[in-house]
């Protein structure tokens, strides 16, 4: 049985709280990034303390913008990650920043590869045509974080969902970076309708670092409106499946639940506990 993980949260995003985590009895985390004003060396030092305390282990470090929205497919696109032309440089200094402090987060007792924590984003729409100008320029950004990690051994792990899974691995070919991996979630193929997530996950095959699983329902008109986030079980990604291809491919990390609820978190902590279940049930 792979390691089971929960989408946590300090002070930022929309996972569920540390206590919370530890009361689930899960060993791992995907941790977002907490607010600038926190990622300081002191808070670094108290937080590893907790985790060691809670015996829970961070396997991705996510990053997350001010200005980002996902109020619809559109709003998404022109305002997450290092896509839009605005805001990609202050964004990538960000990004640095944040990747280094997922590595202060990181020590043999508090790191689930026991070395610097991987540091993950949505990285934005990636355009489809490899020739545009825009295709390059958010190549150069990806490689400028993947080479600002490199020295360190750290990772970077880039979330799918708003790409097909063939644009994704030609823009990873055109990255040509060692430490550029991919954070399967197959929710995300399905709420941003972009193919069909079993597929996908074959296709990508090698590359897939991590795993968010979290569960939606197709939209009526895909690719144009969101689907629909379920609790896991009740949508239309097969989670038998999915672990098989998990299996197929080789991928033996941690299985991180994501559930975006925070404003309900009785109801979030109660879907997160069924979907631990499930996921147990299914070995």
């Amino acid at each position: 049985m792979r390691p089971l993980g929960v989408f946590a949260s300090i002070d930022a995003g929309l996972g569920v709280r540390l206590d919370v985590a530890h009361e689930l009895g899960v060993p791992t985390v995907h941790l977002h990034s907490p607010h600038r004003a926190s990622r300081t060396e002191a808070n670094a030092a108290a937080f590893r303390g907790r985790l060691e305390e809670l015996g829970i282990k961070i396997s991705v470090v996510f990053a997350g913008f001010d200005g980002e929205s996902y109020a619809d497919i559109p709003t998404t696109q022109r305002t997450v990650g290092l896509f839009p032309p605005a805001t990609r440089a202050e964004r990538l200094a960000e990004l640095k920043e944040i990747a280094d402090f997922a590595r202060r987060l990181s020590t043999e007792a508090t790191s689930y590869i026991g070395g610097p924590a991987p540091v993950g984003l949505h990285v934005g729409f990636v355009p489809h045509d490899a020739d545009s100008e825009g295709f390059a320029q958010i190549v150069a950004a990806t490689q400028a974080i993947c080479d600002h990690c490199a020295p360190h051994g750290q990772a970077v792990h880039l979330e799918t969902g708003q790409e097909p899974a063939g644009v994704l691995l030609e823009f990873l070919a055109a990255c040509d970076r060692q430490n550029l991996g991919v954070n399967f979630d197959p929710a995300n193929m399905i709420l941003y309708g972009c193919g069909e997530p079993l597929p996908a996950l074959e296709q990508l095959g090698g590359h897939v670092r991590s795993v968010h699983c979290k569960d939606a329902k197709w939209s009526d008109r895909p690719g144009e409106t969101w689907g629909e986030e379920t609790p896991l079980g009740q949508g239309d990604v097969d989670f038998k499946a999915f672990l098989d291809v998990l299996d197929k491919i080789g991928y033996q990390g941690p299985l991180t639940i994501e559930r975006e609820i925070p404003q309900e978190p009785d109801r979030q902590k109660a879907e997160i506990g069924s979907a631990l279940e499930l996921l147990r049930s299914l070995g």
